[in-house]
């Protein structure tokens, strides 16, 4: 393949469930593959996630997109959420998740970007493996040691998001991940997480041929579990990429403008990924 063309496809299904207005908003074309949940309770919820995807919509068509382009378009999604605010007379906000199809050292990578609790899985076969980290308050109970996972599914508090796009904390969790033929990656607003198993996403996401069939099928699943939220599934996968060989996977963070090496270690991941903070 040639790094810069459009190695991706992807489909995404929204659903606004039982709520009054659906306030997700989604971007699965070209280069971008992002959820963003707009937050419950604030004002502007929807006009939030959309400014998120109106943002990123700009990376989506470029023929070579950077990782410092898409920590930019973190940065312009942040003042385009505090706009909303201002323009609304109150506080919005949003999570968003997801991958961009980056070039890095020569060849092509996914970085995955989280903010909230929003989720971006990758899926092997029908084994699905949790790439994100969830910015909540039940998510740093469990890390803490505190409560355990399955005690943070029921945790009265585990609607409280401790980071979004708008609120005006100053991170994001970024990841490089390798590409490779066949992988499969799904990002998620936690209308679906909440009610439907990480393997059972990972079953129904494996069986799908298309990624439409994927999304759609998952959106149904969270509907038909009784999920209490809006529901919306992005579904992406790699054409005919190949890891290019002897491309080291190490950390990096951003320092004003520009992209280093951090000296910090990585913990463990099975995927060996690439993991990053930036401050925006």
């Amino acid at each position: 393949m040639t790094v810069g063309s459009h190695w991706a496809t992807g489909a995404g299904d929204t659903n606004q469930g039982p709520r009054a207005r659906n306030e997700d908003s989604y971007l699965s074309r070209g280069n971008v593959h992002i959820v963003a949940d707009g937050m419950g309770g604030h004002h502007a919820g929807a006009a939030a996630s959309a400014a998120v995807v109106e943002t990123f919509a700009a990376l989506a068509d470029l023929p070579v997109v950077t990782p410092p382009e898409v920590a930019a378009a973190v940065v312009q999604a942040q003042r385009a959420v505090l706009e909303v605010s201002l323009s609304v007379g109150g506080e919005s906000g949003t999570t968003v998740t997801g991958a961009v199809a980056v070039e890095h050292d020569g060849g092509p990578w996914w970085m995955i970007l989280n903010v909230g609790d929003s989720r971006t899985y990758l899926v092997d076969g029908d084994v699905v493996h949790q790439v994100t980290r969830d910015h909540s308050h039940v998510q740093d109970l469990v890390d803490a040691g505190r409560i355990t996972a399955e005690e943070a599914e029921r945790h009265p508090d585990r609607n409280i998001v401790t980071r979004a796009i708008g609120d005006g904390l100053p991170e994001f969790d970024a990841w490089l991940v390798p590409v490779m033929p066949g992988m499969r990656l799904v990002v998620a607003s936690d209308g679906l997480t909440k009610v439907v198993s990480d393997a059972r996403i990972g079953v129904t996401a494996g069986s799908a041929e298309e990624p439409q069939t994927a999304a759609s099928a998952l959106v149904n699943e969270a509907l038909a579990l009784g999920t209490g939220d809006n529901v919306t599934v992005v579904v992406a996968d790699v054409l005919d990429a190949v890891t290019p060989p002897g491309l080291s996977v190490a950390p990096w963070r951003l320092w004003g403008e520009q992209w280093e090496p951090a000296d910090d270690d990585l913990e463990d991941d099975t995927t060996q990924t690439s993991r990053r903070r930036a401050r925006v």
